[in-house]
Order: structure tokens, then sequence, then C-alpha cells
């Protein structure tokens, strides 16, 4: 429900968020009371002690205060209960109980403080009894603190500029007025998030790039939550009910239509020829990430593996660029690709300066062991002769530092500088700034005629995963005028990465990999739009209080279980069903002009985020049988099949939806896929068993 209003502003917690938090306080303050008591009736014979009489009347009183504070925060917790997250009617006395439950704190202060100055004094007084009321003064001070912690916690910096409007219907303001309001909010809105990203990327330059870069960002995250008034607890309980419904209709769906001819030989013979590429370029891929990844999948081995390379000093006539740690990262990727030293022909990093350094020059970064610093818009790559495959590869690297994270979030859109036929270039101007930046640094300078001039009749092939994925696709089409046979292998991209026309184009040459429910090859700014209407809709549509979502959807994330949670209001008849649509208004920020059920939203209307597509034709992998809630119970089985872009129009919900993209999964899943696969060919009945067609 909307975010309560107390002291004449807006607040970032509803009024049925206190279930949970009264029930964890509820039972800390009778165990408090409880051992208060015993302690009382136990020891008050050795109170007869000089100061014993203060402490005395300090138990007393504390019991008796603790005893209202219990009443008041059963009464919160009751009232929490009640209604649904859009019917906060029987909630309506939430206000009166917090004002007295906050009125409490003040007397609970000076008595604390009271009795830490008395304790101070040097009672002389039993030890055990003493003991016991210093234990009584250091719950009491937590139990302050945590509450101050809490409530800047859920302190809203607009809340002061959206309380008087928080319950005002579009009857209150005219077309302009409401129009202005909303922009004076959404300026306020980009300048809070722009702040509060500066704050969270405080440790990275202040260059140009950075400066747009928050700015975007910040306008991003402002344009996207300005047209509703949720919490963060109504965005996972809309989550939990959303998982919970995709698996509800899933079970209920009718088995799919199968063609009933088999797939043809050329298209299957095509999918295990790029399986089997997939494969082997995912090796590079996940090379790009250095040392972390290689340790990460090898947390026993890997440190002993590459402990060597990192104390080792190479010299070499190639353009190995970096600072500290660049041994450690070489040797993680040697072990990664199985190739030698001498295949490499560049490995960037950069030094703490960002400026370019060559390995074996006597050069250190200000302070032994400091990690190196990536500009924005800025991405380490590898470039290496693959002499089993006859090509020279550039693996990019995905995201791995706040650098990167504001690469993503740059999601506004900009032309493609390439040379091609299509008219709609539109790409997402963040990983297009950084595969600019890369192709600069191949022919600018001259890594890639370098490798040529050693191997000319190799064939090129870019490289990368998640972030890095989308770069290697626009790189790889910013560099197909110069190199017409170049291919890439784009594991786990983003969705919203260019225009469908782009997308079009590139499937001649750009295979993309996806892994069962991955998020981010289904995230796009349309997308997520389209999961927030999901969201208003499906907690519009429940029946349920919230603190009961949040405990059955736990329960069926880590369990499983039943998914037919009630997402719809009881009733059947007209009438009934479009009352969660006025449930549904009251989420929104309902003097917006902007949004309405009958028109699109901020985002999708707006030019700077148009619908993008991802790149190249899409191989889907997708889990077969069960294996565990989180698949880590038992050794998983995978069928693979080519997809269509529009299979990925849609955020799934699930707990496998971010794990499926990290790549030590992804990498699994290709060698458990592959080795089936191959022990499948001397098997005809079963050859095609793991194939499918679309």
């Amino acid at each position: 429900m909307p975010g309560m209003v107390l002291f004449g502003r807006r607040w970032a917690i509803a009024s049925d968020d206190l279930v949970f938090p009264g029930f964890f306080e509820l039972v800390v303050r009778v165990l408090w009371w409880i051992g208060i008591l015993t302690l009382y009736l136990m020891h008050r014979g050795k109170l007869d002690c000089a100061g014993g009489a203060l402490l005395s009347s300090y138990l007393i009183v504390l019991m008796i205060l603790l005893a209202v504070v219990i009443c008041t925060v059963s009464a919160i917790m009751c009232v929490s209960m009640r209604g649904t997250i859009c019917n906060p009617g029987p909630r309506k006395s939430m206000s009166k109980l917090l004002y007295i439950r906050l009125a409490l704190f003040f007397p609970e202060m000076v008595w604390a403080s009271l009795g830490a100055a008395w304790v101070a004094d040097g009672v002389q007084c039993d030890r055990t009894v003493v003991n016991g009321i210093i234990a009584t003064v250091v719950v009491s001070w937590i139990i302050i603190a945590a509450t101050v912690v809490s409530i800047i916690i859920v302190f809203d910096p607009l809340g002061g500029k959206m309380a008087p409007y928080s319950s005002a219907g579009p009857s209150h303001l005219d077309s302009h007025d409401s129009s202005q309001l909303l922009n004076g909010l959404k300026t306020a809105a980009t300048s809070v998030w722009e702040t509060r990203i500066k704050l969270l990327c405080c440790c990275i330059g202040k260059d140009d790039h950075t400066r747009v870069a928050f700015s975007s960002t910040a306008e991003l995250f402002s344009t996207y939550f300005s047209d509703t008034d949720l919490v963060p607890s109504d965005i996972a309980a809309g989550l939990a009910l959303l998982h919970q419904q995709q698996d509800n209709i899933r079970n209920n769906q009718e088995p799919a239509q199968v063609v009933s001819h088999a797939p043809g030989s050329s298209q299957e013979a095509d999918l295990d020829a790029e399986l089997e590429n997939c494969h082997h370029y995912m090796q590079f891929a996940a090379a790009a990430y250095g040392w972390p990844l290689y340790i990460y999948r090898n947390p026993l081995t890997g440190l002993c593996r590459i402990g060597g390379d990192c104390c080792r000093s190479r010299t070499t006539d190639y353009d190995l660029v970096g600072g500290d740690q660049l041994n450690c990262h070489f040797g993680s990727i040697l072990h990664t690709t199985g190739l030698q030293y001498r295949d490499f022909i560049h490995v960037s990093f950069h030094d703490k300066r960002g400026q370019p350094q060559t390995l074996g020059k006597p050069h250190r970064c200000p302070g032994a062991g400091s990690e190196p610093r990536f500009h924005v818009y800025e991405l380490p790559f590898i470039v290496a002769l693959d002499h089993r495959k006859e090509s020279v590869v550039v693996a990019v690297r995905g995201t791995m530092s706040l650098q990167d994270v504001l690469t993503d979030l740059s999601a506004e859109s900009e032309v493609l500088d390439v040379e091609c036929e299509v008219q709609d270039r539109l790409a997402h101007k963040g990983i297009s700034q950084a595969a600019r930046y890369v192709y600069r640094r191949l022919i600018n300078d001259g890594i890639l005629s370098q490798a040529f001039s050693i191997a000319p009749e190799y064939r090129l092939v870019i490289v990368g995963h998640s972030l890095g994925g989308g770069a290697a696709a626009l790189l790889a089409t910013m560099l197909r005028a110069a190199y017409p046979q170049v291919r890439c292998y784009a594991f786990s991209p983003p969705r919203g990465l260019w225009s469908k026309a782009l997308h079009e184009y590139s499937q001649s040459f750009i295979v993309s990999l996806v892994l069962g429910k991955d998020v981010i090859p289904r995230l796009s700014v349309t997308n997520l739009e389209d999961l927030k209407r999901r969201i208003l809709r499906v907690v519009a549509h429940c029946n349920k209080p919230k603190y009961k979502i949040l405990l059955h959807g736990l329960w069926y994330e880590l369990f499983g279980g039943n998914p037919n949670f009630p997402t719809e209001l009881d009733g059947g008849d007209q009438e009934v069903l479009t009352q969660p649509l006025l449930g549904e208004q009251s989420l929104l920020t309902r003097w917006s002009p902007a949004y309405s059920f009958s028109s699109d939203s901020p985002l999708d209307s707006s030019p700077k985020y148009p619908p993008l597509y991802p790149p190249g034709r899409i191989i889907h992998l997708q889990e077969e049988g069960a294996s565990g809630r989180f698949g880590c119970c038992s050794a998983a089985q995978y069928s693979a099949k080519w997809s269509h872009e529009a299979e990925f129009s849609k955020i799934l919900i699930g707990p496998k939806m971010l794990t499926d993209h990290m790549p030590d999964i992804v990498m699994r899943a290709l060698d458990s896929l592959v080795s089936d696969r191959a022990a499948c060919v001397s098997c005809p009945a079963q050859g095609v068993s793991g194939v499918d067609v679309a």
C-alpha cells in the first residue's frame, strides 16, 4: 500500500509492514520483562544496601514501562495484520498507535539514562544484582539505537513533497498543475537518486564519463519509480505472488503441441556445431573475468594453482597491460583457456591511474597490492590466438565493478555509428560506449593488425558474458565492415541491447546463449515496466494480508509446495472483479497524468527508452527434471533449442533467475550438455532427445 504519512511526511514503510518487526520486538520485550521480574523476585532481599532503594525503584518502574510497551507493540502487530495491501481501512488506527509507541521512547531513554547514572555511582550491592541491572541498561540502549537506525532506513527524502498529495485525487488538481507537480517531483527524485549513487560510488573517479553515467542512472531510477507509491515490501510480495502465479499457469497448461516431423538435419547439425563452439568459446569469456572467477570456481585448489603465477615476473614483447594484479589474472587465464603464454597478443587491465603499463617494466601502483581501477564505459579484454579453432579471439569482460554497473545502467539509447545498410541503429548507450572503447583500442593501437600479421589465415571471433556479451555483439557489428567473416558468441547478453532492425541484421553472424530463467537476457527498460505493471496487478488482486503473502512466498521459494495461493479477490461477478482495479490505482501516483491503464507509461513513451532487443540467433538451454530449488542437490540435465526473441519478452521470477546468469553455472551447463550429447552420438534412438527446434 502507499507509504504511511507520519509527522506530515511520507515514509518508506506501510502500515502492514510492522508484523515481523513487531513480533521480533515483542519477543525481545517479553523475554526482557521475564528476566527483570525474575531478577527482582530472586534478589530483592539483597537490595537492602546503599543505593539499593534506587535500584529497586528502577526495576519496578522499568517493569511497568515494559508492560505498557508490550501492550502497545501487541496492538500495533495485531492492527498491522488486518486488511490487505490495497485495503488499509482496517489499519486506520495505526498512526495513533505509532505516535503512542514513539512517545514511550522518551521515558525509556530517561529511565535508561538514570539507570546508567545510578550504576555508575558505584552502588554497594550484591554483584549479581548490579550486573543484572547493567545488562538491562545495555539492552535498553541497544533497542533505542536499533529504533533510531530503523527510522533512518525508512526515511524518505521526498516524503515531505509527496505527503500533501498522497491522498489527492485527480479532481484536486487540474491537468497543468498536476503536470507541473509531477515534473517538480521527478526533478527532486533525480537529484536524490544522483546523490545516493554518488555516495555509493564515492571511490570511483569524477571524470566527465562518470558524471554522465551518474545522471543517466539517476534519471532512469527516478523515471521508473515516479508513477508508483510502493514500498519495498510491496515489491517483495508482488514478486512472490508472480512466481507462484507463473508456476500455477505452467502447471495448468495443456502440453505444448509438438511438431510431428523430426527436426531438419541441417538445423540439428547447425545446433550441434554452435553448441560445440559455445562450449569452446565460453572458456575465453570466463577467462576475461581473471582470477576472482577462477578462485570462485575452484575454491580449494585455485589459489594453489595460480599462486606461483602471482609472484612470478615475466618479460614479453606482447601487449600485456595492467597493474599489481596482472600476474594473478594472467595465471588464471592460462589455466582457464589451456593456451600457452605465447598465444596471447593482448591482456588489458588498467592500473590505479587508468594508464596502461607494460608488464616487465619497472612500475608499481601506489600501495602494494592495490586493486586496479576502471573508468566508466571502459571494459578489460583479452586477445589471443586460438590454434584449435584457427581464430583470433577477442574476449570482453562482463560486469565486475561499480563502474561496470554504471555502464549497465546508462540505459538511454543512442545511434550506433556503424557501416551497414540498417536504418534504425539505436543501441544501449552505456554498452555502445564500452564497445566503442574496445574498438578504438583494437584498431588505433594496432592490436588486431598485430594478431593477423602472426596468423593471417585465421578468422576473427568476439566473445563475452553478460555486459561483455552485449559489448561483444556491438563490437562485432562495428568490425564487420573490415572483417566480413567475423563471428560473435554472446553468453547471457542483456535483452535491451539494440533495435529490432539490428537484431535481425545480426542473425547471420552472432549467436547468443541463454540459460534457464536467467533474468539478464530478459532485462530491458520495457520489460522492467511490464514487470512493474504485473506486480501492481497481482498485488491488487490478492485478498490476503501482506505478512501471509511473504511467509507463504518464503516457504515456497525454499521448499516448494502448492503454488495455488489466492491471487484474486473472492467472487465471480463482474462488479466484484472490477474492484481490484481501484486497488491497483491506489498504488499509483494518482495525481500523475503520465500513467493510466489505457495508455503507456512514461518509460514506454519516452524516446530515451525505446524497445530494444537481444543480439543474433538465440540458443536456449533449459534444465530437464528437478535438481533442487537452487540446483545444488544433484547434477542437472539440459536440453537445447533455437528460440525466438519473443520467448524472452517477460521477466520470469524464480530462485534461479540470478544463479542461471553466473558464468560458472553457464559453463557447468554447457559441459553437461555437450558431454551428454557426445555420449548419445552412438545411440541413434536417443541422439535427438536433447534437441528442440523452435
